[in-house]
């Protein structure tokens, strides 16, 4: 009679919410394929069996965090004011970075020498940067960013460059991913009233130009 069968999707959904229950109480560099085994109550050859290795653990992350982000932005309001919704756009993707700081190191970083995302598995963030072109380009669209080309811009309601869009799209998600790590590891303010001044001059300060 051959072992019970390991690969589950039930062991699959709870080894994973194990992992990221584990790497919030460990850390990076505490986190071993051994401590998840005893923490999930299976074994390490289970996990083997599931993930392939730990790198295979932590890709997966990858995949979630980048799929729990999307449902977050897609949750952001749409509203008669682009500039107002984009602000919210910027404030869910800082809220999610900062009450998900492990999740987000694995997205944005790369901590763990054994994981480097391919090209394929960066396709898991295209969602969220398309979310956040479509709303530089209603802003773009209702006048309310200077063109940074130099083709003619006739105000509210004229045609936007794609290009011009993805370019400020790239700047305001480097700018809001590297300032909400910053708040994560508590390097820009010790107090929420101290944190939320800095955020809201960095803004003023960004999204006008």
């Amino acid at each position: 009679m051959g072992r019970p069968r390991q690969r589950t999707p039930e062991l699959r959904t709870h080894v994973l919410a194990t992992a990221r229950e584990t790497l919030s109480s460990v850390g990076i560099a505490g986190f071993t394929t051994k401590q998840l085994a005893v923490s999930a109550g299976t074994s390490v050859p289970a996990i083997y069996e599931l993930f392939g290795d730990k790198s295979g653990i932590v890709r997966e992350l990858f995949f979630l965090g980048f799929h729990e982000l999307a449902l977050v932005l897609g949750d952001v309001p749409k509203t008669e004011s682009p500039h107002a919704d984009l602000e919210e756009f910027m404030g869910a993707f800082r809220t999610f970075v900062v009450t998900n700081p492990v999740l987000a190191k694995i997205m944005f970083g790369q901590p763990f020498a054994d994981f480097e995302p391919k090209p394929s598995d960066l396709a898991a963030a295209d969602l969220c940067r398309k979310m956040l072109v479509r709303a530089v380009k209603r802003c773009l669209v209702a006048g309310e960013f200077s063109p940074l080309r130099n083709e003619p811009h006739s105000g509210p309601g004229a045609a936007t460059d794609h290009g011009e869009a993805v370019d400020i799209a790239h700047v305001l998600l480097a700018f809001v991913q590297g300032f909400a790590m910053q708040e994560a590891a508590g390097w820009i303010g010790r107090s929420p009233s101290s944190i939320d001044r800095r955020w809201s001059l960095a803004l003023r300060a960004l999204l006008p130009g």
